[in-house]
């Protein structure tokens, strides 16, 4: 499914905020698109670092440990 292809979903959303969001001219349904989106790429991150910890953990006590690999090639 393409990510511009549209599908009609009821979502409850505070009448608080649609009256504000509307006052100040934003579109709700894209402002709520983008929310989505947000929420969709933290969970993706959280999983990640909870499924890769391990290795992250290996990478971060080999440097600990022996420094960065090519570290006597940095400029700074």
């Amino acid at each position: 499914m393409s990510i511009h292809a549209r599908k009609p979903h009821d979502v409850t959303v505070s009448e608080a905020l649609v009256a504000e969001a509307e006052e100040l001219g934003l579109d709700v349904t894209g402002a709520a698109e983008k929310g989505i989106a947000l929420a969709i790429k933290a969970e993706k991150e959280r999983r990640w670092k909870i499924e890769n910890a391990d290795a992250i953990k290996a990478d971060n006590e080999y440097v600990a440990k022996h420094g960065l690999p090519l570290a006597k090639y940095r400029l700074w």
